[in-house]
């Protein structure tokens, strides 16, 4: 019988992969802080946006939960790769069909576990570019914050002091504070939808992938099924003799060339829109591009000259000007464990050697 783990010993790049080559491995995949449990999992969410700018919270948590999601996935998947190993070692006692069928099915399920480290990789540009708008959020809080605190001491100065000089000062300078908030929400504006589209795009594109291709596996895996005798026996009766190895053999190269040779443009699956849906979507595109093309902000209203009054400030001075230290990446620090890409991808380093039955 051929025993192994892999559905191939050399890993050539797929179609997909040609078409759009596959992304720098998931940061998620470094190291544990907290081992493999939940710790981490509720240390992060509880703490995420805890010390970043207000602006930037909501999508600071953000960004912890789908680290959580990434983990999970990550576990999923080795443990996935551990029960292909164990069907295949019951299997191997059992009677010759059943052993070589749940040999091979543990070769398609090991499939599925590399196929979601695979997708861990492709989710997690999906997640990075969420992070680039949170940063940006971020780095827009100063600017808010500037003008509110010049708001502020116009209030508290025409309280006490409705006559002082420094009014006038004060209001110049909240108009180029205004100017200068106005140039950074045009920017947090314009990025947000750009970023927004890009990442579920990464996020939308991945899961196609993965699932069309865990649909091609899942069919093959009913047609090694379909080798099994399970026609009931009388005790005494003996079953004839298996002859499906070449079968089932053809039946996984069958399942790595369509898993291989699959590309998006042959995606089975495809989600049609309504008449009503089509119209409405066509509507809302036209008018988009009826609109006049917006403008870059980023050289309008330049600060003007007048640090002699003493109250220009620029926003990088102010509190929480400073740079968004990302909190988020405590674990960069951590004892790296051994990843999921680590791990043989050949029978040898599963357990068990590529043998042939005499």
């Amino acid at each position: 019988m051929h025993r192994t783990y892999s559905m191939r010993q050399s890993r050539a790049p797929t179609a997909s992969q040609l078409q759009n080559p596959p992304p720098p491995s998931s940061s998620t995949k470094s190291g544990r802080l907290f081992g493999k449990g939940g710790i981490g999992h509720a240390l992060r969410r509880q703490t995420a946006g805890q010390f970043g700018p207000d602006l930037a919270k909501k999508l600071s948590q953000l960004v912890k939960m789908e680290k959580n999601v990434m983990r999970s996935m990550e576990l999923v998947g080795r443990e996935r790769m551990e029960v292909a190993q164990q069907l295949s070692i019951w299997g191997e006692a059992c009677d010759d069909d059943v052993s070589d069928v749940t040999d091979k099915l543990g070769v398609l399920i090991y499939e599925i576990g590399e196929l979601e480290d695979q997708y861990i990789d492709r989710y997690d540009q999906y997640r990075v570019t969420i992070k680039s708008i949170r940063n940006i959020e971020a780095s827009v809080q100063p600017s808010r914050d500037r003008k509110q605190k010049i708001t502020d001491q116009i209030a508290q100065l025409k309280y006490k002091e409705p006559n002082s000089p420094k009014i006038v000062v004060l209001e110049q300078e909240l108009v180029r504070a205004e100017a200068e908030s106005l140039v950074a929400e045009a920017q947090l504006s314009n990025i947000t939808r750009e970023k927004l589209k890009a990442a579920y795009t990464y996020q939308f594109d991945a899961l196609r992938e993965h699932c069309e291709k865990l649909a091609i596996i899942a069919g093959y895996g009913k047609h090694l099924l379909e080798l099994i005798d399970d026609t009931p026996v009388t005790p005494g009766e003996t079953r004839a003799a298996y002859d499906g190895y070449e079968a089932s053999k053809a039946i996984i190269q069958d399942c790595e060339d369509a898993l291989t040779n699959w590309v998006t443009a042959n995606a089975a699956v495809s989600s049609k829109l309504s008449t009503r849906a089509r119209t409405l979507s066509q509507r809302r595109r036209n008018n988009i591009q009826r609109n006049p093309e917006g403008h870059d902000l980023t050289g309008q209203d330049a600060p003007m000259n007048d640090r002699e009054s003493g109250l220009w400030v620029p926003a990088s001075a102010h509190k929480g000007g400073e740079d968004y230290e990302d909190e988020e990446e405590e674990e960069e620090e951590e004892v790296a464990a051994p990843s999921i890409q680590d791990s043989a991808l050949n029978g040898e380093a599963r357990g068990r050697q590529e043998t042939v039955a005499a």
